[in-house]
């Protein structure tokens, strides 16, 4: 039998429990997962790739098939690289669904033997965002419920030190 390699690719800027539910569901499908954390020039990061892959590597440790990497540029050629089937990727509204669906479509057109997988968001993360996690805390605002614990510590920190 032929073993599935699966990629949950994000910025992960922080991670959320949303993320963490679907790298949870998909180890549990999966043979191996390697969750890759993005350099993703283009974007704003409040934490850089080291911090957020450290952040990662501290949840994941609990599912011995879970790996966490990082990397940049195009996504399928990581996928070559890595010698993985499967990218992974949590839908929680229809808006994501159709961004996806393009970017699903783009990679199978660059890359014909990688398939996307899409997981719905578990009921409770539909609304959930590392967007709008930065944006309580930024203001003081409480995020226990929507991170772990050592995340939520670092993103106080942050905006601790940015407050000066």
């Amino acid at each position: 039998m032929r073993k599935k390699r699966a990629v949950v690719p994000g910025s992960f800027d922080p991670v959320t429990y949303g993320h963490l539910d679907i790298i949870e569901r998909a180890q549990a499908i999966f043979d191996e997962v390697v969750v890759a954390v993005i350099e993703n020039r283009a974007k704003n990061q409040l934490f850089d790739l080291s911090e957020r892959a450290e952040m990662l590597r501290d949840e994941v440790g609990r599912w011995p098939t879970v790996s966490v990497d990082t990397f940049s540029g195009l996504l399928v050629e990581y996928m070559k690289k890595e010698r993985a089937q499967i990218i992974v990727r949590g839908l929680r509204v229809m808006s994501d669904f159709e961004y996806e669906l393009q970017l699903a479509l783009i990679n199978h057109e660059l890359a014909p033997e990688v398939e996307t997988f899409f997981l719905a968001a578990s009921g409770r993360y539909s609304f959930l965002s590392s967007r709008v996690v930065k944006e309580i805390a930024s203001y003081g605002g409480p995020v226990a419920e929507f991170v772990p614990p050592k995340v939520e510590a670092r993103l106080k920190k942050k905006y601790l030190l940015e407050r000066g």
